[in-house]
């Protein structure tokens, strides 16, 4: 098998040839038909996250088709369709696993991160955190949906049922829950970076009733926000924004620090809330009404060796949606 391979916090992904892996009891392995890039495999990259195993294959937006089953896998099959998520395993003994906040385990592997993921042409999952994907829609057009999608639908559930939702930040994941917002008769106001006219438009091709910067004020008070950017400056701005009792979501696995601000931008009721990775039910929910609204992702497509590319790219923000790689 081949992968791109992260030896150095920092540093470039390395194209390398590695012995087939097989499935242990109670794993399956794909064959990798696509994988997407997030941003938390940049945070990864660029060792922002804590406690990071290296060398480890980044990438845990994973669609592929079973070649091999481990011992014990049942309701699976050989050549199945599934999608492999961030979250990759929990001890189900911890407090949070037994009262069914398995997001919150205390023992957890994370796809891409702790467990290698799905930069290769190869991977090996836990088959009980695999999600079956049937045959409707293509393997780029659905692996966005694995955590872009996932985050996005549980950072809305969380978000509350407002009529009114801010979106800062608008690309993989934000372009996803905007269809599922309009689907549910919400309306979308997208906050782009200042001055990102293309962006904006693309918000609002998508649905979105108002875009504009982040510096900008919504034309009306939010009932919800969700921040999709990794800025700690925006939370003060979306806190602003919502309207007494509203609710401001934090949904990136890492933002830079909170500056200092009033509290009157708190109070009145306002809440301040992250969301911390997935659990099975968000896939299950998710991925099984996904089909019925009709979710379009849009995708830009790199070879798997032009891994550090997409990484470039997605960093500089130079496309928009979602990018996905392809062995």
């Amino acid at each position: 098998m081949h992968a791109m391979v992260l030896t150095r916090a920092g540093g470039p992904l390395e194209w390398t040839e590695l012995p087939e892996r097989l499935p242990g009891h109670g794993e399956v392995r794909v064959r990798v038909a696509a994988c997407g890039v997030c941003r938390t495999d940049l945070h990864v990259v660029d060792g922002e996250l804590p406690t990071q195993p290296l060398p480890v294959i980044p990438g845990h937006e994973i669609v592929g088709r079973i070649d091999a089953l481990g011992a014990g896998v049942e309701g699976l099959h050989i050549g199945e369709r599934i999608g492999i998520p961030w979250l990759g395993h929990t001890c189900g003994h911890c407090p949070y696993c037994a009262r069914g906040a398995e997001n919150l385990c205390d023992r957890p592997l994370f796809t891409g991160y702790t467990r290698d993921g799905g930069f290769a042409t190869a991977a090996v999952a836990d088959a009980r955190f695999a999600f079956p994907l049937g045959e409707e829609g293509s393997d780029i057009a659905l692996a966005p949906l694995l955590c872009a999608g996932l985050i996005g639908w549980r950072s809305l559930v969380i978000a509350g049922a407002g009529k009114h939702l801010g979106l800062y930040g608008f690309g993989a994941a934000a372009h996803i829950l905007a269809q599922v917002a309009d689907w549910q008769a919400r309306k979308v106001y997208a906050f782009t970076q200042p001055g990102d006219a293309a962006t904006q438009a693309f918000a609002r091709r998508l649905g979105a009733v108002w875009a504009g910067g982040s510096d900008e004020a919504p034309p009306r008070e939010l009932d919800a926000a969700i921040i999709f950017a990794p800025v700690g400056a925006l939370v003060p701005q979306a806190l602003q924004a919502v309207r007494k009792g509203g609710r401001v979501v934090c949904a990136g696995i890492h933002m830079s620090d909170l500056p200092s601000m009033p509290y009157r931008l708190l109070w009145q009721e306002r809440q301040l809330v992250s969301v911390a990775n997935l659990t099975r039910q968000d896939g299950i929910d998710f991925l099984g009404l996904a089909p019925r609204i009709g979710i379009v992702t849009r995708t830009t497509s790199y070879p798997l060796a032009q891994a550090n590319q997409a990484l470039d790219d997605l960093r500089a923000g130079r496309f928009a949606g979602a990018a996905v790689l392809l062995p």
